[in-house]
């Protein structure tokens, strides 16, 4: 199956904390929280601008931990859009965030 949501950070290059979550089901926009349509959702990755392949740098949770930890914002966001409260739809948000996830400084920006 393929994955339902697509994530797009809205900053790019020297300017990412300057940008915003834009998630689509289906097409069809979501409305995250507050807290977290501005900021980094805290996945896994390699962040730093400078080596991005040293895993000295890894930072951030892997995917069973995050959904466990963001479970309850989430939830709210999937029954607010009328999305199915299922593993695989949890996973798949994941999925679709984690490659344009971002933190503070891996841009090399405001260095």
């Amino acid at each position: 199956m393929e994955n339902p949501f697509q994530a797009k950070w809205t900053a790019e290059g020297n300017t990412l904390c300057l940008g915003h979550w834009e998630i689509h089901y289906l097409g069809l926009p979501l409305a995250l929280p507050n807290a977290q349509l501005d900021a980094d959702m805290g996945t896994d990755g390699i962040y730093n601008f400078m080596d991005p392949d040293d895993e000295i740098f890894r930072e951030g949770l892997g995917e069973d931990d995050w959904i466990l930890a963001n479970m309850d914002w989430l939830a709210d966001v999937f029954q607010q859009h009328n999305i199915e409260l299922d593993e695989q739809n949890f996973r798949f948000f994941y999925q679709a965030v984690n490659p344009q996830d971002w933190r503070c400084g891996s841009c090399g920006g405001c260095m």
